[in-house]
């Protein structure tokens, strides 16, 4: 039985040839949005991969496990299965795998709730800086902070907050405030931070495995880009731009040193010099193109069942 090890050989191409595919391709970042569905994509075939390797395996080891998975089906999809010519390397496979898939739940949880422990003493902190007078309930989309420095980020919750300090206002004229406000809402309502924990707990918890760090790394720069975008159709791409160099300017980021927000003059030049979009013939092309990449090991998983039903 080879199919188990013809869907991981598919995951393993997958994993190579479609970052690189993306990374010499123009259009991510000219449609960010499409970038990030395609990438997730990406993400899903070579996990489905692995799934679909780990079941057929585990039902060609194990009697039990091939009953239930073939409990329903006939008698001839059975045999062109051929289970019981599975080789000693089948439950060895399917162990791995089943490890795998428990080791990558168990950084998701580590992730969500280092994720949720942050929130929670950001809000403490916030308590203490801006405590509440008696009798008053916090509310309100905006908080104003005393401070220095110009900072502004979104504070998660059901009844989601954007906190600046009064640097910040100082600066931001006109509609910038607006602009970062959309920019965050933007997160918020795209559900950015899921895409953000499962990149990095996958990027932690197989760090030899490049896919998941180029998954990471373009996760965090283009829900930037497509925040942007959606906060510059609001209120326009020079006043995201200005709101970004207003907010940044005092952190070195505009300097010839790199620093670890040195994505920030590129999406600052991409607002101020913006690509056209494609026409929405291609990003339907581009998006349907992505939704069958996951659909490919599913098939290949279906062709002996398919070939003894026909």
């Amino acid at each position: 039985m080879i199919l188990p090890a013809a869907l991981l050989l598919l995951g393993a191409l997958t994993a190579v040839v479609a970052p690189r595919l993306l990374a010499g391709a123009e259009w991510p970042d000219r449609e960010p949005v499409v970038a990030l569905w395609t990438w997730q994509c990406v993400i899903a075939a070579v996990l489905l991969c692995c799934a679909l390797s780990m079941t057929l395996s585990a039902a060609a080891a194990w009697h039990a496990v091939g009953g239930h998975v073939f409990a329903s089906a006939p008698h001839a999809v059975v045999e062109a299965y051929a289970l019981g010519t599975a080789g000693p390397w089948a439950a060895t496979t399917a162990v791995t795998l089943a490890c795998g898939g428990l080791w990558s739940a168990a950084m998701l949880v580590r992730e969500i709730a280092r994720a949720h422990t942050r929130r929670r003493r950001r809000r403490a902190e916030l308590l203490v800086r801006a405590p509440l007078l008696p009798g008053e309930e916090r509310g309100g989309r905006l908080v104003v902070l005393e401070g220095d420095r110009p900072e502004a980020w979104w504070l998660a919750g059901p009844e989601g907050q954007l906190v600046v300090t009064t640097a910040a206002l100082r600066r931001l004229k006109g509609r910038q405030l607006d602009a970062v406000l959309a920019h965050e809402q933007g997160h918020a309502q795209a559900r950015h931070h899921w895409l953000l924990h499962c990149s990095a707990a996958l990027a932690g918890g197989f760090p030899q495995v490049r896919v998941f760090a180029a998954f990471r790394d373009e996760m965090h720069r283009l829900v930037e880009l497509a925040a942007d975008d959606m906060a510059s159709r609001r209120f326009g791409r020079l006043t995201t731009a200005l709101a970004l160099v207003e907010l940044n300017e005092d952190r070195g980021v505009f300097g010839p040193c790199p620093t670890p927000q040195a994505h920030v003059p590129r999406r600052v030049a991409r607002l101020l010099t913006p690509p056209d979009r494609l026409p929405a013939t291609r990003r339907l092309q581009l998006t349907a193109a992505a939704s069958l990449v996951p659909v490919i090991p599913v098939l290949v998983a279906f062709v002996p069942g398919l070939r003894a039903l026909g």
